[in-house]
């Protein structure tokens, strides 16, 4: 399965009922979306993970990629900017689904008061207007709502490459300033190398008994991790778990 269609399925997985998605609140984010492209001339995304409907608000980098279209509100059926992912380079646009899926575990980890003082920065290569590729910055929030924090609305900002990031990718905390590489992030917060081990194991085919005895633990040991496994990656079964890990490519 691809990134985005593992994307796809765990947007849609989540359970928005009785959460707090008045028109309002989605108004506010509208302009903050609106403000960001404002004062950035950058090209500002919202997507509504639960209508599957995004806002698209353009401003001066918009007319650098030749894309056209009015600069107050752009309205499309679809939570993903399809016309803005034509423009980067296919390798990037691959890069940049994983890099969301594994920032939408690592939001899913964090403790819910502090979602929302992260943000994902990464470099990708984007088309001008003259067909040549310059490199841009994408950023992303997920931005989620009470009480559940369901992870409702996704921002993603578009601006031209104006600094040099410290890696290709990096996890912001927007609160202390600090910055961690999302690779680096992963493979220490998703899952311990033990669980890697008995993932790949299951992925094998192989049962807890004879994974207990192939690393000379108990199956009680086995189906703990087993357990963590499956809270950690959000997922039901060890099916979806295999499927997920390797989405991630951490197996």
């Amino acid at each position: 399965m691809k990134p985005i269609d593992e994307l796809n399925r765990e947007f849609y997985a989540q359970d928005f009922t009785d959460g707090d998605t008045d028109s309002l609140t989605l108004d506010r984010y509208k302009d903050i979306a609106r403000n960001y492209a404002r004062m950035e001339n950058n090209i500002a995304v919202l997507s509504d993970l639960r209508t599957n409907v995004s806002y698209i608000y353009l401003g001066g980098f918009a007319q650098t990629l030749g894309i056209k279209g009015d600069t107050s509100e752009n309205k499309i059926p679809s939570i993903w900017e399809e016309e803005i992912f034509r423009l980067i380079h296919p390798d990037d646009l691959t890069e940049k689904h994983l890099q969301e899926l594994r920032f939408f575990h690592f939001i899913k980890q964090q403790p819910k008061t502090k979602r929302s003082s992260y943000y994902m920065m990464s470099r990708i290569r984007i088309k001008t207007g003259t067909a040549s590729y310059i490199p841009a910055i994408h950023r992303i929030f997920y931005i989620s709502i009470p009480p559940k924090e369901t992870l409702w609305l996704t921002l993603c900002l578009y601006s031209p490459l104006s600094f040099e990031l410290p890696s290709k990718c990096v996890i912001v905390d927007s609160a202390t300033g600090y910055t961690t590489e999302l690779e680096k992030q992963n493979g220490i917060k998703i899952l311990s190398t033990r669980e890697k081990q008995i993932l790949s194991l299951i992925n094998n085919g192989l049962t807890s008994k004879e994974i207990a005895q192939s690393l000379s633990i108990s199956i009680h040991t086995v189906n703990r991790h087993r357990q963590e496994i499956l809270s950690k990656l959000q997922v039901k079964n060890a099916i979806e778990a295999c499927r997920t890990a390797k989405d991630l490519k951490l197996i």
